[in-house]
């Protein structure tokens, strides 16, 4: 057996999640993929199963770069608004350093191509859970359901990414996500959810 390129595997992930960003998860084959990183598809099998292998790994290493990127300095513990705050633009960061394995994140998230059982994101989901909940404790936001939260709490965040990633508005209009424009939907998103 070859021994394993730590470079080589890189340059297969990459090319792959542009693949599969570009062209859908059926315009990916591992011909396509081999030629594109320039190496032979058996190549490719060093690494990983096959296809469905390769599109877990995939997903599962975009998944755990995105949550210890989302993590990075946060606490449960912090005040709800400094908490949100940190995660929204932790999170904007990553998907701004990462546009391209973003668009494969949400691409793929809920697809049946993807062995959930395999993904454990229990540290992240644990941390995000104590955050809601101790924030509903101090008093800091309304007791709503857990699915109510994540809507009014994320939901114009990931709307506004959705627009910058795009260079437009729902008009059409150029848009880009400031920190101004960042800070002014959080400031809306917590006084929708003050206690």
């Amino acid at each position: 057996m070859r021994n394993r390129d730590e470079n080589k595997e890189l340059m297969i992930r990459e090319k792959a999640i542009a693949m599969i960003v570009n062209e859908g998860f059926d315009g990916l084959s591992m011909q396509k993929l081999a030629k594109e990183v320039n190496i032979s598809a058996s190549t490719i099998y060093i690494y990983f199963k096959n296809r469905e292998d390769l599109l877990n790994k995939l997903y599962m290493g975009v998944q755990e770069k995105f949550e210890k990127d989302a993590l990075t300095g946060f606490s449960p513990e912090m005040s709800f608004a400094d908490g949100l705050w940190l995660q929204w633009k932790n999170r904007l960061k990553n998907i701004n350093q990462h546009p391209v394995a973003y668009q494969f994140y949400e691409q793929f998230r809920n697809s049946p191509l993807i062995n959930h059982e395999d993904i454990k994101p229990a540290t992240f989901r644990k941390a995000m859970n104590d955050f809601f909940s101790n924030a509903i404790k101090r008093g800091e936001i309304k007791d709503l359901s857990p699915e109510l939260y994540w809507a009014i709490a994320y939901g114009p965040f990931y709307t506004l990414v959705r627009f910058h990633l795009s260079n437009a508005n729902m008009a059409g209009t150029a848009f880009s996500l400031t920190e101004k424009k960042l800070k002014k939907a959080l400031e809306l998103v917590l006084a929708a959810l003050a206690a």
